[in-house]
């Protein structure tokens, strides 16, 4: 990834998410997807790493997530 970039947010990985596969993901699942992608977030290293930011995603709810990273140039 490039320094300096802009990502989405986890609001705009929604909205792409619920138009393409019909259903909202958590932020937790989001949270959770980037730390496994080693994607920053935009909270900061400390803050991300509390236990209530990251929240388990189911695997089958993985790739959809990971199609709204591709989609905004996150992976």
């Amino acid at each position: 990834m490039m320094e300096g970039m802009i990502m989405a947010t986890d609001a705009e990985i929604q909205k792409f998410v619920q138009h393409h596969q019909g259903f909202i993901p958590k932020r937790g699942w989001i949270a959770h997807v980037k730390a496994a992608r080693g994607i920053p977030t935009l909270r900061g290293a400390k803050e991300a790493r509390r236990k209530h930011d990251i929240e388990p995603c189911p695997p089958e709810k993985r790739e959809a997530i990971e199609e709204a990273f591709r989609h905004f140039g996150m992976m």
